[in-house]
């Protein structure tokens, strides 16, 4: 038998991902994938429409109760169908090829388009770092683009721990920022409780559209929620551990943004909070002085990293899942010897790198909006169709309160929908006929795609 050391992208047998992730990294990687940039600005956009303390922190509480019911469903279908692909595999299943190639090419497209994004506003930030640097931001948003992929090449393991580093601190920086606000902030609400934003909703009608768009805003602040069923497959023991980690993961993010608005409100008055561009910083600012707002561009970039290596591992799962199942190229399902598969992450990467060098993820990012819903409602309707379709399937874990827990989140999830119709109407066409088509793409797939078993080699 030879001692030789394999290639380190030869593929692994039967095309298998490495089954060595437990509850640390699922808890991280939710985490990770969903704390980000987004709360240090939302609150803003939030205090501004709702104008009312109470208002505000019941909408963070109103959110946090919805991505809780989403996560105790969405952990029945991880649990029952532990396969790497995300929403994709849920889809197909209740409805079959077709429906699970549009929500995978929907998610793969919204990630790809969230990590050229992502990766630019890393860029922005560094350049508030290194002013000198702001000429670049798209060199360096490819540069970081590159890096992540070669990291995650190197492995699973790797990445993973990378991860866990990246999640924990950010979720531990997080915290002290708050624990600084509740030390050192004057107790604005305190002093003022009947403090309004100027041309605040007066009225209970006059409020009912300020609540929706600011629902939106919350919601796309907790997006990520979902993050560990991407690695389903790659846990020691989905059963246990997936429930698990989703639950308490996102507990733990609904304390951070209910906290985080808290100490925002302890340290800022509410007109300003409503009018802040980035309220975090000016929080920092009114306790530590004007120079301080830095150490709000390093925590962001931290909350960056972690968000990055989040997507970057996540994005090429998608397209594994779809090629094992003949709706991409067989190549896709290539892993590497430490557990990466290596073609879809490079494929993904150059998608990502072409999007920021032509400057097209700028439309794209406005018809995201519309993509996660249809992802969150693809899921909800799966399991409902599944429950009827499969009563006697196995169920490692069941969604409490179903149906009730499951209609509910679906329910919020289509009036969800339509506000974003109703509200951006040129990029909800877009989306639909991006979703158009997918269907000659599929088409193309299953004409030209081969079975894994097919390619004996690359």
């Amino acid at each position: 038998m030879s001692n030789q050391t394999p290639h380190p992208f030869t593929r692994v047998p039967n095309r298998n991902l490495l089954r060595i992730l437990g509850v640390s990294f699922g808890i991280a990687v939710t985490i990770g994938g969903t704390i980000g940039v987004g709360i240090l600005r939302t609150p803003a956009s939030v205090a501004a429409q709702l104008g009312n303390f109470w208002l505000i922190i019941a909408l963070w509480i109103f959110g946090g109760i919805y991505v809780l019911l989403g996560t105790i469903t969405v952990a029945e279908l991880a649990t029952s169908l532990p396969r790497a692909g995300g929403w994709y595999v849920y889809s197909r299943r209740a409805f079959g090829d077709y429906a699970g190639f549009t929500v995978g090419w929907v998610n793969w497209i919204s990630y790809c388009t969230g990590f050229a994004l992502i990766a630019i506003v890393f860029g922005e930030f560094w350049a508030k770092l290194i002013p000198a640097h702001i000429a670049y931001i798209k060199v360096i948003a490819i540069i970081v683009i590159a890096t992540f992929t070669f990291l995650n090449l190197l492995g699973l393991r790797l990445g993973s721990r990378m991860q866990k580093m990246t999640g924990f601190t950010t979720a531990v920086a997080f915290l002290v920022l708050i624990v600084i606000c509740f030390l050192f902030g004057k107790g604005v609400f305190y002093l003022n409780p009947h403090q309004m934003v100027p041309n605040a909703p007066a009225s209970l009608l006059g409020i009912l559209a300020p609540i929706v768009i600011s629902f939106q805003s919350v919601i796309f602040t907790y997006d990520g929620w979902y993050g560990a069923i991407y690695f389903s497959e790659e846990d020691k023991d989905p059963t246990r551990n997936l429930p698990r980690a989703m639950i308490s993961s996102v507990l733990m993010i609904i304390c951070i943004y209910i906290l985080v608005n808290l100490a925002l409100l302890h340290v800022l008055s509410l007109p300003q909070l409503a009018t802040s561009q980035l309220p975090a910083a000016d929080a920092v600012q009114a306790i530590f002085g004007e120079r301080s707002g830095q150490i709000i561009t390093v925590l962001s970039l931290f909350s960056l990293l972690s968000l990055l290596n989040a997507v970057s591992m996540m994005t090429p799962r998608i397209l594994f899942g779809m090629g094992r199942d003949r709706l991409f190229s067989a190549k896709a399902t290539l892993v590497n010897r430490k557990g990466t598969p290596w073609v879809a992450l490079i494929v993904s990467a150059v998608t990502e790198i072409v999007l920021i060098a032509s400057g097209t993820f700028e439309r794209l990012i406005a018809i995201t909006a519309f993509f996660w819903v249809i992802m969150y409602s693809s899921g909800f309707i799966s399991l409902l169709v599944l429950r009827k379709k499969e009563p006697y399937s196995n169920r490692p874990f069941k969604a409490w309160g179903y149906p009730w827990t499951t209609v509910t989140v679906l329910s919020l999830s289509i009036i969800f929908l339509i506000g974003v119709i109703i509200s951006d109407v040129v990029n909800s066409v877009y989306a639909i006929l991006l979703i158009l088509l997918s269907y000659p793409i599929y088409w193309l797939t299953r004409k030209f795609s081969k079975r894994p078993e097919d390619e004996a080699t690359l």
